[in-house]
């Protein structure tokens, strides 16, 4: 679809000033502003944007003097084919911003113009707060319970968060009469705008508390106690709703994020909810198969060697692993053994394995004897 000339979307003439181009734009915008249109937001957000498009380009010189020499086609040319509206990176909304000037008035431009009161002084809720909290491997595994000491802001005691003196009460404002906003004629409108005086309240206080200081709120320390379920990992977030920091003037509590550390353990690697523990054996037990103690998170257990057992072979112990988040079942332990080559030999254990290693002439290794054999494929004998 052809795009509308600019000049004919402001319904101005092709050699409009800058005033009467601002000036179109702000009579259209308004019409226009998709707030002001809540029954046909979406027809009204199109037009808005079109009035938007226009200002911006007729009111830049340079691109309005390429507009006037080459049109549309010409713009798009600068910007690359089709960049259009989007091309030039236009936000409609700042571009009303900029033209009004947001909080020039006293307020929130949206907010006023369009009948939104900015009451700041609202209840307004507290803010979140977060605290790192290191665990051991164990207690990650099993869950526990911990107390923590954070520093909040909690609802005056002595004026429960009013921030009024007990035994006294607001006032009324005198220059809003309690309404929390002020009428400012502005051209051939009225914008409405917070009460300076009071905030936007529409109350005042004459006499605030003596030991929040008319705050509502004072800063102390408290004890919490935080439940960690089993199963949790490095890194996990619990939520402690309403935990956080007080609320403003009524305002509801904020929440406490507790992030939590869990520390290496020396002996048990985890992979989930699977352990991994690697546990050593000698080059006899590897061979001729037995029993070794392999530790768990609950105690010891005999593991059974085959004979024949390869260096990094896995063993599983089923439900030896950590438990799954709110759930009876556990995962695995993998156990890894390794074939621990011996180190400080004497001269008769040393004579033992030469003697060993003669005997073997090549049988009882297969792995080995399968590497030369394809060596001997590759390389010839």
């Amino acid at each position: 679809m052809a795009k509308r000339d600019y000049y004919e979307i402001l319904g101005i003439s092709r050699d409009a000033s800058p005033q009467e181009i601002k000036k179109a734009y702000r009579r259209l915008a308004i019409k226009y502003h998709p707030d002001r249109n809540p029954d046909n937001s979406k027809e009204a957000e199109e037009k808005f944007k079109e009035v938007s498009e226009a200002y911006k380009i007729l009111s830049d010189p340079e691109k309005r003097q390429i507009y006037d020499q080459y049109g549309h086609a010409g713009l798009e040319a600068e910007v690359g084919a089709g960049a259009g509206f989007g091309g030039f990176g236009f936000d409609p909304f700042k571009i009303f911003e900029e033209v009004f000037g947001r909080g020039s008035f006293g307020g929130d431009i949206f907010g006023d113009f369009f009948g939104r009161r900015a009451r700041v002084r609202e209840a307004q809720p507290g803010s979140d707060l977060h605290y790192t909290l290191e665990i051991s491997f164990e207690e990650a595994a099993f869950g526990t319970e911990k107390e923590i000491r954070i520093g909040r802001y909690e609802p005056c005691s002595s004026c429960k968060g009013s921030g009024i003196k007990p035994g006294s009460g607001p006032e009324t404002c005198p220059t809003c009469k309690g309404s929390g906003y002020v009428s400012v004629s502005q051209g051939f409108f009225s914008i409405s705008r917070t009460c300076t005086q009071c905030q936007g309240r529409g109350t005042i206080i004459r006499d605030p508390c003596r030991q929040c200081r008319g705050a509502g709120r004072t800063r102390t320390t408290r004890k919490i106690k935080v439940k960690i379920p089993a199963g949790v990992d490095h890194g996990a977030h619990l939520r402690l709703g309403g935990q956080g920091e007080a609320g403003l003037h009524g305002g509801p509590p904020g929440d406490l994020y507790v992030s939590l550390r869990v520390r290496p353990h020396p002996i048990f690697e985890r992979d989930g909810n699977n352990i991994i523990c690697e546990v050593p054996i000698s080059f006899a037990q590897a061979a001729l198969g037995g029993k070794v103690t392999v530790p768990t998170l609950n105690g010891k257990v005999k593991l059974t060697i085959p004979p024949a057992t390869q260096t990094n072979k896995i063993f599983r112990l089923k439900g030896k692993g950590i438990p799954y988040l709110h759930s009876s079942s556990r995962g695995d332990q993998l156990v890894k053994v390794v074939v621990e080559t011996p180190v400080s030999l004497n001269e008769e254990q040393k004579e033992l394995l030469r003697k060993f290693d003669e005997l073997r002439q090549g049988n009882g290794q297969p792995r080995m004897k399968d590497f030369f054999n394809k060596v001997k494929r590759i390389f010839g004998s």
